[in-house]
């Protein structure tokens, strides 16, 4: 059962140029939002030709491309290798440029638990612990994130059926429950270095994300 999302509106819109360290450059309608239920200050992304995207569901037109993204400053802003954090954003954002769609700008760092606390989960990670039992070790849940935010923005933004850009079952399976129609799953690509290994190897073992690993049976 669908359970009852409270509605938001879009608070404001305004065009941004956006330019990425590799040179990749294009634009996006960022909207900020009223009425979400945890009170922070998500932002959502329109890419490519969005609106058109929005115009074509009531025709049965293929959804548009949405990358629920969880926002992380150490590997978004500062190029952290201990996540893959900073690699999907950035290849979201082109993809999603050339298929249409919405990146949604979630601000859930540490797989919800904060800043801070998501530092204090690495250096239990640097003592032996994996990135799961971690933020379990720290009295915190394993993941945290609640996409009913996304749903809302979704419905603000007008957009009922979606191409989910994730490896995440759970993000999948929340948006499913928050009366979103996920018709597709389409995966990312596997960022993988030698800092990040066992972050990647965590996410297919205990998250089950769908990421082929050659050395994850």
């Amino acid at each position: 059962m669908d359970e009852a999302l409270p509605v938001a509106t879009v608070r404001a819109q305004v065009t941004v140029p956006l330019r990425f360290p590799d040179g990749y450059v294009t634009s996006a309608r960022v909207f900020s939002f009223d009425g979400l239920v945890d009170g922070r200050e998500h932002l959502a992304f329109g890419l490519g030709d969005w609106a058109a995207t929005v115009d074509g569901q009531a025709t049965d037109g293929a959804p548009p491309l949405v990358r629920p993204h969880s926002e992380c400053l150490t590997g978004d802003v500062f190029g952290s290798q201990r996540c893959d954090c900073g690699p999907q954003l950035r290849e979201a954002v082109e993809r999603i440029a050339e298929a249409d769609g919405f990146l949604l700008y979630l601000r859930q760092e540490g797989r919800g638990i904060g800043l801070y606390a998501k530092l204090d989960a690495y250096a239990l990670q640097d003592a032996g612990l994996d990135t799961y039992e971690a933020n379990l070790a720290l009295g915190r849940g394993a993941d945290e994130r609640d996409y009913t935010a996304a749903a809302q923005m979704l419905a603000a933004l007008g957009v009922s059926r979606v191409a989910l850009l994730s490896n995440n079952p759970d993000k999948a399976d929340q948006l499913d429950r928050l009366g979103v129609t996920v018709a597709e799953r389409v995966p990312t690509g596997v960022h993988l270095s030698p800092a990040n290994a066992g972050y990647l190897a965590a996410k297919v073992t205990r998250g089950e994300h769908a990421l082929d690993l050659p050395f994850v049976p």
